[in-house]
């Protein structure tokens, strides 16, 4: 059964090869069949694209995370994209999971790119109508686009599962691991209750990372949930979790949105005392980079909640309204 009721025929949903599963999960709760589309790659390894079924008219949904390789899939959306704009579609919204290239999203010195820019450019000019983007690394990623964008949050669905743990509100303490994140941090606090601190974070390189000081909430004794965005190679995670576990805490919990989990990020992860690590299916999880201590929490729901409600001319806001005031 559809989440958000009767489903309209005319929306359609298609997947790149970035994240089939979510795409599938997606497919599901609408109560719609994923689109038929053949994807495949040549000799020479340039990607191949053909639309197997009429969309002309259609309201044109592509799920394509662009993950590692980033490259790759970027370059398959955007040939996508292309294909189904040649193919007359009513409207075509690009749905993407994880925003590869957010973290390059200003000048922070001389003669370097705004990657995060030219990613939404060349999505806007390749076909784009709309973009439906999960926890972007940073907010303001949305202005990069001259389309509209529609931006959800996974906290709702991490903190649902952070509340089944039942831990007891004087006991928790929700801890961003670093400066940049406390805004994050506070809307999960929010909905998991306790209290806040910060983990002191000074990045020596662009690979190197030292934890100092604690801001906020004593540790002594708490059971302690470390909220972000993303774990990449786990440096800023890591170093938090020895910031609470060197300031007393009785348990570590990891949460972030997006598993991205690339260099060291599994050696430093299983190298920590932490006794969960929750992520979510943004991004796919190989069996590689699976340990006993993770816990993965499907966004196909809410993924599709919003893209049945763009399909509607529906508020997307709506979904957060209880969980994050402020956000209409």
């Amino acid at each position: 059964m559809s989440v958000f009721g009767t489903v309209n025929t005319k929306l359609k949903i298609f997947s790149g090869r970035a994240n089939r599963p979510l795409a599938e999960g997606i497919a599901r709760a609408l109560a719609v069949p994923l689109g038929n589309l053949t994807i495949g790659d040549f000799p020479d390894k340039e990607t191949s694209v053909r639309i197997e079924e009429d969309v002309r008219g259609r309201d044109v949904f592509i799920v394509q995370p662009t993950c590692t390789p980033v490259n790759d899939h970027l370059m398959e959306l955007l040939i996508i994209l292309d294909a189904f704009k040649r193919a007359s579609p009513a409207r075509i919204t690009t749905v993407l999971p994880y925003y590869g290239y957010a973290r390059q999203d200003r000048k922070d010195k001389g003669r370097v790119p705004i990657s995060a820019k030219l990613v939404a450019n060349l999505i806007t000019k390749a076909g784009a109508d709309r973009v439906l983007a999960l926890d972007l690394h940073a907010a303001q990623i949305q202005g990069f686009f001259d389309i509209p964008v529609d931006h959800l949050y996974a906290v709702k669905e991490i903190a649902k599962y952070v509340r089944s743990l039942n831990i007891d509100q004087s006991d928790l303490v929700v801890l961003s691991p670093d400066e940049g994140s406390i805004k994050k941090a506070l809307d999960f606090q929010k909905n998991v209750g306790g209290l806040i601190a910060v983990a002191d974070k000074r990045r020596s390189s662009a690979t190197e990372i030292k934890h100092g000081h604690l801001i906020g909430a004593p540790l002594e004794g708490k059971s302690v949930v470390l909220y972000d965005d993303m774990i990449s190679t786990a440096g800023t995670i890591s170093g938090a979790v020895r910031v609470a576990r060197d300031h007393g805490a009785k348990h570590v919990f990891v949460c972030a949105t997006h598993g991205v989990l690339c260099g060291p990020a599994i050696e430093r992860l299983r190298g920590s005392a932490i006794d969960q690590i929750v992520i979510t299916d943004s991004v796919p999880l190989p069996p590689d980079k699976q340990l006993p201590n993770m816990k993965v929490i499907s966004v196909a729901n809410l993924i599709a909640n919003a893209i049945g409600r763009i399909h509607g001319n529906e508020s997307v806001s709506e979904l957060f309204r209880d969980d994050l005031p402020g956000r209409k």
